[in-house]
């Protein structure tokens, strides 16, 4: 039965245990792999250790791994959750400052890390999977459906990482028990290079558990090492973030690496830029390029787009049950084609924000989830993206858009990379500044010239700065604030 709302994520790798025990789950490139069955005895191993230990059901339990530590981040998850904790995943590749920030926020009783791995001391005692010991007898301590599983924190891209919380029910929505209904059937392997921690990276693991394919992942992204296993493996499932495909493509992987075994190649945490969207359907010409708009607040609520040339810049229609609505600032419901805040709603329940009510009541209203961002419908229920609500420049009385004017400046050839941000003003307030990664050399007055036949006036860079690299963080997104920083310290780029 799909989505039942008695299975929880331990339960069905109980399930997918008893079905395949042999069957290989997940696997890590030059690290090694893990099956159904070993995946389900190890988790018990881990959930007997912490009733042992002391941990009441609903303690939050850090775990703190690298990328090369998949398999045992995998166990210790559900565990966890086996034992009717709280699994609170965290990627080592963090700032020490960021890992004490989430640990303390949410008042971990114990932390789990790889044995490579020095996390804060916070909690009442720490240890290594190794340290937990080896006592496989069945476990059976989950809260129920209702109960809290997790709590991811945010990306923290505009300030202090957020801790959101989801139910058991929530993790599990969607999930098969029959081995019929399977998704992603049409291949061996599905490959992504999420990091530990992240939205994008939980959902890797419920599809190991719950997909027809095995989990394959790698100790860190590279464009070339993506595309050799790929090519290795065979795999027909793909998942990047935007800045992923954009190294691939800069990279041009495709041109020394058989990618033809993809079928299926989604892109989430981000809207695809059209130039990039069209650069993928090049690389990966038999596979069908998706686009998914979620929120690590909103998930498993979602809105899916299949790359359309004729809609280059929607982020599709509402899937799996989802709803979607977009509200004016007057809180009444937008016509078609008018702007204003997206919401989205999921069957499965909404996630909160731990420990935060006051700004729990602020996002998440009657089952929905304000989403941050401003967007409008088109007359066949598209959704379009017009910006963040935080990223909308106000420069005189214009409002521009940065994903608008990004996505302009991926259509240039020399442009790698590019990010914009609203700088000051003394008579405009704001005005837009724009800082791009280049693959060959262009000047500041080519680029401008050239977006002025692609945007208004008021939209055209009044700043531009070459940079090597954008300040990302660990999920690939780019740190606004640290390229304010940046172009508060460099002198502007010549006209």
């Amino acid at each position: 039965m799909t989505g039942n709302h008695r299975v929880t994520l331990p339960r069905l790798l109980r399930r997918r245990a008893a079905e395949d025990p042999g069957r290989p789950a997940l696997v890590v490139a030059d690290v090694g792999e893990i099956s159904f069955g070993e995946w389900d005895r190890r988790a018990d191993g881990v959930a007997r250790a912490l009733i042992e230990r002391g941990v009441d059901t609903g303690g939050r339990v850090g775990l703190v791994f690298g990328e090369r530590d998949w398999i045992d981040l995998a166990v210790m998850w559900c565990g966890v959750m086996r034992a009717g904790c709280v699994a609170v995943p965290l990627s080592d590749r963090l700032a020490p400052a960021e890992i004490r920030h989430a640990l303390t926020d949410c008042a971990v009783t114990a932390v789990l890390h790889g044995a490579g791995v020095e996390p804060p001391e916070v909690g009442e005692w720490r240890a290594t999977p190794s340290e937990l010991g080896e006592d496989a007898q069945a476990v059976e301590r989950e809260p129920g459906a209702s109960g809290l599983a997790q709590i991811i924190y945010t990306s923290g891209t505009t300030g202090r990482a957020k801790g959101v919380g989801a139910t058991h029910a929530n993790l599990a929505y969607g999930v098969t028990t029959d081995p019929r209904r399977r998704k992603l059937a049409h291949s061996k392997h599905f490959l992504h290079a999420f990091p530990i921690g992240s939205n994008a990276g939980q959902t890797m693991l419920v599809n190991a558990l719950d997909a027809s394919p095995a989990a394959l992942t790698l100790p860190r992204f590279t464009p070339g090492r993506f595309a050799k296993l790929i090519e290795a493996y065979g795999v027909g499932t793909v998942f990047v973030v935007p800045a992923m495909a954009i190294e691939l493509l800069n990279a041009r992987v495709h041109e020394r690496h058989d990618l033809s075994s993809v079928r299926l190649l989604g892109s989430t945490a981000a809207s695809l830029p059209p130039a990039v969207a069209a650069g993928m359907a090049r690389a990966f010409p038999k596979a069908t390029i998706v686009n998914y708009y979620t929120s690590t607040e909103a998930a498993p609520a979602q809105t899916t787009m299949i790359v359309d040339l004729t809609r280059p810049a929607s982020v599709g229609r509402p899937s799996s049950g989802s709803d979607l609505k977009i509200v004016k600032a007057d809180g009444a419901p937008a016509a078609t084609g008018e702007q204003g805040e997206v919401w989205l709603r999921s069957p499965a329940g909404t996630r909160a924000y731990y420990g935060d009510r006051r700004l729990t009541g602020a996002t998440f209203q009657d089952g929905w989830v304000r989403m941050g961002d401003i967007g409008y419908l088109d007359a066949d229920g598209y959704l379009y993206l017009v910006d963040r609500e935080s990223d909308v420049i106000k420069s005189g009385a214009h409002k521009v858009s940065t994903l608008q004017v990004e996505a302009a400046l991926y259509e240039h050839p020399a442009v790698a990379e590019a990010a914009v941000v609203g700088v000051p003003h003394p008579v405009l307030g704001k005005v837009t500044a724009a800082a791009v990664v280049t693959r060959s050399p262009v000047t500041a007055a080519d680029l401008r010239t050239f977006l002025l036949d692609r945007l208004a006036g008021h939209e055209v860079p009044s700043r531009l700065l070459f940079l090597p690299e954008l300040p990302k963080n660990h999920v690939g997104k780019v740190v606004k604030p640290r390229l304010l920083d940046l172009l508060d310290r460099a002198s502007p780029a010549a006209p």
